[in-house]
């Protein structure tokens, strides 16, 4: 699975990123399929209220409004545009998901209420140059997981 970032999200997340400093955000990832296994993110959310040095708390509550919103402006076309899932900096650790992660994004996808074939997580962060750097991880039903591919869209 690939998950395409278009240069305005990339932004964004920068953006967010240099403010939160060493302290871990994230929100949630709503996207488009643009083909087999291709998706193109076309919001996030930021939640306000940021992690810690070690952890980020999702907070349920701030991700129904914009998922509501993002569907009324797609039309409600959920086979084209839906949640694909969350997303979180690991400022000071690595790029790969922390037991606790792993444990979150399970929950996503074996909640029948959610109603998730799958769930990405996208772990981000800054290099050295205050570029964006990430990892995707796809998490399944029945406790499978499998890397995907981030890339950028250039202007």
């Amino acid at each position: 699975m690939q998950i395409v970032l278009p240069e305005k999200i990339v932004q964004k997340l920068i953006k967010a990123l240099q403010r939160a400093g060493s302290k871990e955000i994230g929100g949630i990832l709503m996207g488009e399929h643009i083909s087999d296994g291709v998706y193109r993110v076309k919001d996030i959310t930021i939640q306000r209220q940021s992690g810690t040095v070690i952890s980020f708390l999702r907070l349920p509550v701030a991700i129904f409004n914009p998922l509501q919103n993002f569907f009324r402006k797609t039309g409600y076309d959920f086979t084209r545009f839906n949640y694909l899932g969350e997303w979180h900096s690991h400022p000071s650790f690595t790029l790969e998901p922390s037991s606790t992660d792993c444990r979150t994004m399970w929950e996503i996808v074996e909640d029948p209420s959610v109603g998730a074939n799958f769930a990405v997580l996208m772990i981000v962060r800054l290099d050295t140059m205050q570029q964006l750097e990430g990892t995707i991880n796809v998490f399944l039903p029945s406790y499978k997981t499998f890397k995907g591919i981030l890339s950028q869209e250039k202007p």
